[in-house]
């Protein structure tokens, strides 16, 4: 009998104790993120001040990061995948690394064109890919699409970074899926006959270039616009200053700008997945998504928060309605025609 309630009380023990370690994973999530902007660390905050859930970041490029979820397969303790390209998300959700989320609750705020139709990621800021152009050696009326940026009038006149950059990766993408790889691949040629020099820096050094007058036009994600408008630092202030940012492709018959999106992903499985389910719902909330205009010169996916006024000033534009699934689909596409055609 003794045994018996030995047993008894020590089976009551590892309850107990299993219970506790059960508690404790319900009160943190652990992120894998490709964000590196302090605004995250911002949000996180202000969520673990709200509902008490620590937030446990882990940040590395998105690749390195898929790659890790894939190595830890069921153990992994990722709840969340985070990245600054769709093309990204999608990759993930391709070799089942996420798991489906479907929760009105989150997705009635956010404008359906941003949405995934297959459920996979939820966006949490979007960006288009924009021209910038010298104030002083270009007028804005010679302006108009990305193809035109492979007229013979931009020759040594373009500035835009390394064909190994996301971004960059994601505008071919668009184009193959607009305009099909034969069309892509002449542009692509034409591109790199333009450049005023080797691509090389980010889209910051791309505006600088301008500024020194080393190219008059550049390519570049339009919230770097405002995060040098709104620096503390001279030298990026002046760089910002002195270029106007157009958006390509807005005439009536054109497709209109480019466009990417930071988005979330819940993945396969998650070990505290309700938690982070409510940090999806904070992240996508009025409050946070003005958080994140305000700090990163990003625009919301929800259209009840207005932009920045910085980026206010650029005006309303026409975005590329193409799905933004496609921006992964061909990811392997563009690189294969960027090799081909000898973008750097």
């Amino acid at each position: 009998m003794r045994k018996i309630v030995s047993k008894l009380k020590f089976l009551l023990f590892v309850l107990i104790l299993t219970s506790c370690q059960n508690n404790q994973k319900s009160n943190e999530i652990n992120i894998y993120s490709q964000r590196h902007y302090a605004v995250d660390e911002l949000q996180y905050e202000n969520f673990t001040k709200e509902t008490g859930i620590k937030v446990n970041v882990t940040k590395a490029n998105a690749d390195e990061l898929i790659q890790r979820m894939k190595i830890e397969g069921s153990s992994s303790p990722a709840d969340l995948f985070i990245t600054v390209d769709v093309g990204k998300l999608w990759q993930a959700g391709d070799m089942d690394l996420l798991q489906k989320i479907k929760d009105e609750t989150i997705t009635a705020g956010i404008d359906s064109e941003f949405l995934d139709p297959n459920n996979y990621w939820i966006p949490l800021t979007y960006r288009s890919r924009v021209v910038v152009f010298s104030k002083e050696r270009v007028d804005v009326n010679d302006l108009s699409t990305y193809e035109d940026l492979a007229s013979e009038k931009w020759k040594n006149r373009l500035l835009i970074r390394s064909s190994s950059n996301s971004y960059n990766q994601a505008l071919m993408s668009s184009l193959i899926a607009n305009l099909g790889s034969d069309v892509a691949e002449d542009w692509s040629t034409k591109i790199v006959s333009n450049l005023a020099r080797e691509p090389k820096g980010n889209d910051r050094d791309q505006v600088k270039a301008i500024a020194s007058g080393q190219g008059d036009i550049a390519v570049v994600n339009s919230y770097y616009i405002g995060l040098l408008l709104s620096s503390e630092k001279e030298e990026e202030l002046k760089a910002g200053n002195s270029v106007g940012v157009f958006f390509p492709n807005q005439a009536e018959n054109q497709r209109g700008a480019h466009i990417n999106v930071s988005g979330i992903a819940l993945t396969k499985n998650a070990p505290n997945r309700e938690n982070a389910i409510k940090l999806i719902s904070f992240l996508t909330s009025k409050s946070a998504q003005q958080t994140y205009v305000n700090n990163t010169y990003e625009y919301s996916v929800n259209s009840s928060v207005e932009p920045n006024e910085i980026v206010k000033n650029w005006g309303d534009f026409k975005k590329d309605k193409l799905d933004l699934n496609m921006l992964g689909v061909k990811r392997n596409e563009a690189i294969r025609i960027f090799d081909k055609t000898g973008w750097k």
